[in-house]
């Protein structure tokens, strides 16, 4: 059975941090790109980050480049998403996500997806 299980959100002031952490089982977690995904109240799914299998490619939007870092422990089977610097604006639901093949932004071809956890961004 896949699972993917995000946890590490909360409350935090802006400026702050947090580190989002998704734990991955029922497949083959090193042979997939990762992702990072968030819905903002009211709005849509935003692809935030990803990384390749190996961890070696990653990939941000311009929203959250130079604050966010994604990486990724295959001995763990864990994602990872550190978040510094955070601002009201990164309030959102975030999922981790999973696609076997190849590399897109396009959230409605990934495969698996965790339920989400909540980051509040707020004084």
């Amino acid at each position: 059975q896949v699972q993917l299980v995000e946890s590490g959100g909360g409350l935090v002031q802006p400026g702050g941090s947090l580190r989002l952490s998704c734990a991955a089982s029922g497949f083959s977690f090193s042979n997939y790109w990762m992702y990072w995904v968030r819905q903002a109240p009211g709005k849509g799914l935003e692809w935030v980050s990803d990384t390749s299998t190996t961890g070696g490619l990653r990939y941000y939007a311009d929203s959250v480049k130079d604050r966010f870092t994604i990486s990724r422990d295959n001995a763990k089977n864990t994602l990872y998403l550190q978040m510094n610097s955070l601002k009201p604006e990164d309030t959102a639901l975030y999922y981790c996500a999973s696609r076997r093949t190849g590399r897109t932004r396009i959230v409605g071809q990934y495969e698996y997806w965790g339920q989400g956890t909540q980051v509040t961004v707020s004084s």
